[in-house]
C-alpha cells in the first residue's frame, strides 16, 4: 500500500516538473512567435500597418476587429528610436515587447494626455550615455529603456463603429518610428 502511494506521489509530482519545464521553455523555443511571423510583413524600424484580422489570415492570434493595428519591428543597436502616435478619436494604446515577446511598457492617450503620444526608446547604455542638462525635465520627454535590442511596438486604434475605421488606420499610418540620427536633447 505504501509503494503504491509513492508511486502516485511521484508520478504526480514529476509530471508537475514536466508540465512546468515544457511551459517555460515553450516560448523560447517555438518558431513561430510573433516576432517571426510579423519579419515577412513588416519593416525594421517603420510603422507597418496590419491588415484587418479575418479568422483564417490574421496575421496575431486573437486580434479584435474593432481595432486597427500597426507594428514597429525595432533594433536599437543603430541608435535610439523616436516613436510618434497621433491619438484617435476613441482610444490608442502603445505597448512594448522585447523579442520574446516579453511585455515592458504600455501607455495609452488617456495617460499621455496629449493629442500626440511621442516618446523615445534606447538601451540602458543608450540612456547612461546622454548628457545631462537641467532645463529638461521629466514631463518634456518620455524616455523608455528597453531591456533588449530587438523587439515589437505594437499600436492600437480603436474603431467604436465600423464606418470609423479609416479614421482609426489613418491614426496609425501618420505613426512614425524611426532612428535618431541628430543629436538627442540631453536628460535631466
Amino acid at each position: 500500500m505504501i509503494r503504491l502511494l509513492f508511486t502516485i506521489i511521484a508520478g504526480v509530482v514529476l509530471g508537475g516538473i514536466v508540465h512546468l519545464v515544457s511551459v517555460l521553455a515553450l516560448p523560447r523555443i517555438a518558431t513561430q512567435d510573433a516576432y517571426s511571423r510579423l519579419a515577412p510583413i513588416t519593416k525594421l524600424n517603420a510603422v507597418s500597418s496590419l491588415p484587418q484580422p479575418d479568422p483564417s489570415t490574421a496575421p496575431l492570434p486573437f486580434m479584435d476587429p474593432a481595432f486597427a493595428v500597426a507594428v514597429c519591428r525595432y533594433d536599437l543597436s543603430g541608435g535610439p528610436i523616436k516613436l510618434t502616435v497621433p491619438v484617435s478619436q476613441a482610444y490608442t494604446s502603445v505597448s512594448f515587447y522585447t523579442r520574446n515577446e516579453l511585455a515592458y511598457y504600455a501607455i495609452n492617450d488617456r495617460s499621455a494626455g496629449r493629442k500626440v503620444i511621442e516618446l523615445d526608446l534606447m538601451t540602458e547604455a543608450q540612456h547612461a550615455a546622454l548628457p545631462e542638462d537641467e532645463d529638461v525635465t521629466a514631463a518634456d520627454r518620455l524616455i523608455i529603456d528597453a531591456p533588449s535590442a530587438a523587439g515589437l511596438i505594437v499600436m492600437k486604434a480603436l474603431a467604436p463603429e465600423p464606418s470609423m475605421m479609416p479614421q482609426a488606420q489613418a491614426s496609425l499610418a501618420a505613426s512614425s518610428c524611426k532612428v535618431q540620427t541628430e543629436p538627442m536633447p540631453a536628460k535631466r
